[in-house]
């Protein structure tokens, strides 16, 4: 797949917020607002699922070489995956939110 067709906007399914591509390199998988993805891949970057089920955080993870992480569940076929944060200005407050929140429940 063309990685550039990859970073395209989106209106999130879960929110309903319209995000738009990043524009440092990167790319993004998750909703800014609500960090929310879709279940797209079989492996990392295949776009091969045939779920398409929302999938939503539920944890956060750090690695040495990837930094922090957001672990997304599927509400569909409950697959956990990790995807690394793009991070951006817009979502800073809401990680800190998701991770009061995970501490909470």
């Amino acid at each position: 797949m063309n990685r550039k067709l990859e970073n395209t906007s989106f209106q999130c399914e879960n929110c309903g917020a319209k995000v738009v591509p990043l524009t440092n390199g990167s790319y993004r998988n998750h909703c800014p607002i609500c960090l929310y993805s879709k279940h797209l891949d079989n492996n990392p970057g295949d776009r091969l699922s045939e779920c398409k089920g929302l999938m939503k955080p539920i944890a956060l993870d750090y690695s040495a070489k990837k930094g922090y992480q957001i672990v997304h569940q599927c509400l569909n076929c409950k697959k956990t995956q990790k995807n690394k944060i793009a991070t951006d200005t817009i979502q800073e407050d809401n990680i800190v939110q998701l991770m009061y929140q995970l501490q909470v429940n």
